[in-house]
């Protein structure tokens, strides 16, 4: 790729609104990129530079634009107010135990984040581990991992800053609380995997120039015995000759084994390698040594047999064992018509979590691979928090929906019967709502599913504020979740959709394929055929309809609204892909080629050239009024994206559209709120610009 770089000192003119504001200034400077024969020009190349003195005033500009519009709003503050008072209320994790120990996260209510507890069986007194609030002046450093040695004499922690992908490990005595001097640095894409005296890990070089922006690469695996210190660390495993691949190490429950997953996505592959050690060995030996699409997890063992859920010859996944003496692969649990999700090995049985419309389905096994039972949940909905250890006569799952808050239920394995154990209490009446899953059909004839929640009683008269969500990508599945921030805008006779786009993993790997890479615009037909079902079966109609997503899904919202502008009246892309030629020259970036594919090959460019957000913004148009999210934390979707499309969206389209076209930069923040304060006061603005936009005027709150 050719590079020509001429900057020009000059400033646009400041544009007007219909509105009556002003848009900040922004240089342009006359950068242009060679891709295949097609020049492409980049004229704002340095607000990639999130360092610079000219960045942080840009942002300060836009912050101070955004802001002075959200607060002319009248009822701004009443959507906060709603919204912390249906948050604030008791929020618990589902247990873990260790030794006579059982462990759970709770959420008084307003924490900025959950403080960790434990006590002595599920009757002792709780006494408080880890008060992550305490760890900042703001609450926004958190507690991303939490981890305990088999025998619960220590545990390693990870802890993030302000939002950020990377991670500090530390090292607590459980017997008397106190964190040891330990502290491992630079952590990114990693587990903690205990082993003997000590845990693996997997960490990045420091990185020089920026540490938010900078591409990550020579991804390493190391071993930290406690009591040193990190530069002690032994060097597990690396590969200077493949910088871009993620190299992660787990281990087995009984600790007997060490596993070394390989992967490159960088060059477009979506499975891995997987390699073995016993405990004492030195050397790794290969179960599958080449990197290809298909993957393999290891999900337990069984004495010498490991178990490894892979979709080799099995689009919707399978479970197969495979002998560490013999090193030959036999068949276990077959694939079946729906995806298979989660596995936990506990209490001598296996839970398998199949999907089912994008709705949990849990079974039983038994160690000898055969059915034994499904257990019954309360309705559709979602599966996750499963707990359990090898030798438990009980396990803990917690279920949720959209108008279910997660419930944790503990199962007896022997009477197979499921009892609440912790039901939470919200400020709402969940009977006075709905969901319905409806099949609408894409612009291929495709049937997609699509889940739209509202207020019993809710009249089809499309004059229905609507929220359309989605994500389509990353083989993500898109499931029913309770969120007590959704409540607000349901209960204002707002409508939620969620519609379950290809790309994602909603029906296996198919599903993903077909909205990958030169397919990628079947996302965007799938997202766009939603809006029209809205509108057609009159829940809504173009004046009412706002379209939000974040990260793929903010890639989504700016090609949709690129698309299809009449569609919709009020766009929010949070956190976006934007400019769909250089994502890969930041952070882990590379890391989504294998999705998206690449602006150096030839015809994948052409593909990405043709949807990117950032470059297919048009003159003349009037676009939705948008509400740009992002933070100065994100190291994962680089704030840049964002920050370059909001200059060219108010370049190319101030003249021509009626509509504010914003952006809110978040302060101390990530790829998602940092803390509880910052996520609520996010959702407010969200909610009072679409209303606001929509020319609506809320309830009582």
């Amino acid at each position: 790729m050719k590079r020509v770089v001429q900057i020009l000192c000059f400033t646009l003119p400041i544009m007007s609104l219909a509105q009556n504001f002003d848009y900040p200034q922004t240089r342009k400077v006359e950068h242009t990129d060679t891709y295949h024969g097609t020049t492409v020009a980049d004229p704002y190349r340095w607000l990639e530079d999130d360092r610079s003195a000219e960045t942080a005033e840009w942002v300060k500009q836009q912050n101070s634009l955004t802001f002075s519009y959200l607060d002319k709003i009248p009822y701004r503050q009443a959507f906060k107010n709603r919204l912390e008072k249906i948050y604030n209320y008791p929020k618990y994790g589902s247990p873990f135990r260790r030794g006579e120990w059982y462990y759970f996260y709770k959420n008084d209510g307003l924490q900025n984040q959950s403080v960790l507890y434990r006590q002595k069986g599920l009757d002792g007194k709780p006494e408080m581990v880890i008060d992550p609030n305490k760890l900042s002046p703001d609450g926004t450093t958190r507690m991303v991992q939490f981890n305990l040695s088999k025998d619960g004499r220590y545990a390693a922690y990870a802890l993030s800053k302000g939002g950020s992908d990377w991670q500090d490990i530390l090292i607590m005595d459980m017997n008397t609380l106190q964190t040891l001097s330990d502290k491992c640095e630079w952590v990114k894409v990693s587990g903690i995997a205990w082993q003997g005296d000590g845990f693996y890990y997997s960490r990045y070089p420091k990185p020089e120039g920026s540490a938010l922006a900078a591409k990550n690469e020579n991804h390493q695996v190391f071993y930290h015995k406690i009591g040193t210190s990190q530069s002690a660390d032994e060097l597990v495993y690396e590969d200077k000759a493949n910088p871009q691949r993620f190299n992660t190490l787990s281990t087995s429950k009984d600790q007997q084994y060490a596993f070394l997953y390989l992967s490159d996505r960088g060059k477009g592959k979506d499975g891995n390698a997987l390699f073995y050690r016993e405990n004492g060995q030195k050397e790794f030996k290969p179960i599958i040594s080449e990197i290809t699409d298909n993957s393999y997890s290891v999900v337990g063992n069984i004495g010498k047999k490991l178990l490894i859920q892979t979709n080799k010859d099995a689009k919707n996944d399978k479970i197969d064992l495979y002998d560490t003496e013999t090193g030959k692969w036999s068949a276990f649990i077959a694939e079946k018509p729906e995806p298979l999700g989660g596995v936990i090995f506990a209490g001598g049985k296996l839970f398998i979590e199949y999907s089912k419309d994008v709705t949990s389905r849990l079974y039983v096994y038994g160690l000898n691979g055969k059915f034994e039972n499904e257990i019954q949940m309360p309705s559709l909905g979602t599966v996750s928090g499963f707990n359990g250890e090898i030798e438990d006569t009980f396990v803990f799952y917690t279920f949720t929906s959209f108008t279910f808050p997660p419930t944790i239920y503990r199962y007896d394995i022997a009477s197979k019967k499921s009892t609440v154990f912790r039901n939470p209490e919200v400020d709402f009446k969940s009977t006075d709502f709905e969901t319905k899953q409806v099949f609408y059909t894409s612009k291929d004839g495709t049937k997609v599913p699509m889940f739209i929640v509202y207020k019993k009683g809710v009249k089809l008269d499309g004059k229905n504020p609507t929220i359309l969500y989605g994500y389509g990508g990353f083989n993500i599945s898109v499931t029913p979740s309770f969120s007590p921030l959704l409540i607000p805008f349901l209960e204002q006779g707002g409508v939620y959709a969620s519609a379950n786009l290809r790309g994602g993993s909603e029906y296996g790997e198919k599903w993903h394929e077909q909205g990958m890479k030169l397919k990628k615009q079947n996302v965007f037909d799938d997202f766009i055929a939603a809006g029209e079902y809205l509108i057609a079966q009159k829940y809504t109609s173009k004046d009412y309809l706002a379209i939000r997503g974040g990260s793929n899904g903010g890639l989504l919202v700016g090609a949709c609204m690129n698309q299809r502008p009449d569609l919709f009246k009020v766009a929010i892309p949070q956190v976006g892909v934007m400019d769909m030629l250089r994502f890969q020259k930041f952070t882990i970036g590379w890391n989504w080629i294998a999705d998206y594919g690449s602006s150096d090959n030839a015809e994948e460019f052409k593909a990405l050239y043709a949807y990117s957000p950032l470059h297919n913004i048009k003159e003349g148009i009037n676009y939705p009024a948008t509400l740009i999210t992002t933070a100065d934390h994100d190291d994962r979707v680089v704030p840049a994206h964002s920050f370059k499309y909001a200059a060219e969206l108010q370049a190319k389209a101030a003249k021509s559209t009626k509509n504010p076209l914003l952006i809110r930069v978040d302060v101390n923040s990530g790829h998602g709120a940092s803390n509880t304060a910052k996520a609520i006061e996010q959702q407010a603005d969200i909610y009072s610009f679409i209303f606001y936009n929509m020319g609506i005027t809320p309830k009582s709150l």
